[in-house]
């Protein structure tokens, strides 16, 4: 593999760059920067930029109005983007539920959604994790039962991830229980407007609102809804998981991690000198920035043999694993560095100190991000059965 960028995607840098210098508003760039939590309106303003740009749908070919980027362009776009403090694009609708519906939707389905994904017009939820189903996902146990022209779905997701925004949810249902558990599963497409459907928030360790209970209780959902053949959700299911995965990696986020703390640690000082220069911490930067640099390749190699449109293999799930660890020990690290700076503080103490206020917060807001990235390793499969994937489909084991 050649890790040289050419020419042109050098230029394409250059583009990316200067979009984001112009249009990303400042407002968003500083609370993303400071770690501050995003409102709906905020995620809602950057993708309605991008979408008129052209560039929400990354990872969509170009017949359906996506850029046909590579997957160096992709790339190179995702570490900009995190170099410049950008939100990350919401992805249960572009990234997750479009490829499903690309791969084994209807033409009618293909004709109303996609649209509606890229102009911003639905926020779309993940139900997929159940109580007692979560890295078991086959064990789910959420009903639809066929009444003529609908299925009549009863049951409970959690962990759903800004459900409490969405007005769509692409949804795991159990349509036969009497067949192998993997193969009596269907894929719903739900309106959350629908009655019998109400959302219950979960507070997170770092104080958020960020995943939330959904109940449905005798919620109708037309069949045209159905995604693919009835049975077929586990195969949807998989090749949207793949993707997800994929994108857990968070390789533009790690390395503005990697450079946000080698800054801190280099500002800290351990008994005169720099922590950078402590040979035990330093240690444990470089070894990490090795780790990033390994994982940038096998991510590009992935993106690579799946730009035909195709579905990641079980590399994603190496993906996920490393790249979840990783960003795991940049936040473990950088809260190291921080120390006591790095626990919760009550503005009021600071007596109108904005300039104190503003560092005391960026530093209390890098605490929260390290609760917040404990649960990197357990969502999206956790790690565990992400190696045993790879030991079963790379390994033959």
């Amino acid at each position: 593999m050649n890790l040289e960028f050419t020419a042109e995607e050098q230029a394409f840098r250059r583009e990316v760059r200067d979009f984001l210098a112009a249009k990303l508003p400042y407002g968003i760039r500083e609370r993303v920067r400071l770690g501050r939590r995003l409102s709906a309106d905020d995620h809602l303003c950057w993708q309605n930029l991008l979408s008129e740009r052209g560039w929400l749908g990354v990872n969509w070919p170009q017949e359906h109005g996506g850029p046909g980027w590579g997957p160096v362009e992709r790339h190179i776009f995702d570490e900009e983007c995190a170099a410049a403090h950008a939100p990350t694009i919401v992805p249960f609708g572009v990234s997750m539920v479009a490829p499903v519906i690309m791969k084994f939707g209807s033409e009618t389905q293909k004709r109303h959604y996609l649209p509606r994904i890229l102009s911003n017009q639905d926020w779309w939820c993940q139900g997929y994790s159940e109580p007692g189903a979560g890295s078991d996902l086959a064990s789910l146990r959420t009903r639809a039962v066929r009444d003529g022209d609908e299925y009549v779905v009863s049951g409970q997701k959690t962990w759903t991830t800004l459900g409490q925004h969405a007005n769509m949810m692409f949804c795991l249902v159990r349509t036969d229980p009497e067949v192998k558990k993997q193969a009596g599963i269907s894929f719903l497409l739900v309106d959350m407007e629908t009655p019998g459907i109400s959302v219950r928030p979960i507070i997170t360790l770092d104080g958020a609102h960020e995943v939330n209970e959904v109940f449905l209780d005798e919620v109708r959902v037309p069949v045209a809804n159905r995604i693919g053949e009835e049975g077929q959700g586990w195969t949807c299911a998989k090749f949207l998981l793949t993707h997800e995965r994929t994108g857990i990696a968070g390789l533009g986020h790690a390395k503005q991690a990697l450079s946000h703390l080698k800054s801190v640690a280099l500002e800290v000082q351990h008994r005169g000198r720099p922590l950078l220069e402590q040979p035990g911490f330093r240690q444990r930067v470089v070894k990490a920035e090795i780790e990033l640099m390994a994982l940038e390749v096998t991510h590009l190699r992935v993106l690579a043999a799946a730009r035909d449109g195709g579905a990641p293999g079980a590399e994603s799930s190496l993906l996920k694993v490393r790249g979840s660890e990783l960003r795991q020990e940049l936040s473990e690290l950088t809260r190291r560095a921080l120390g006591p700076q790095a626990l919760p503080f009550f503005p009021e103490y600071l007596f109108g100190d904005q300039e104190l206020e503003r560092e005391e917060a960026e530093h209390a807001a890098l605490g929260a991000q390290y609760f917040n990235r404990r649960k990197l390793s357990i969502y999206g499969g956790s790690n565990e059965i992400q190696k045993s994937i790879v030991a079963k489909t790379l390994l033959g084991m």
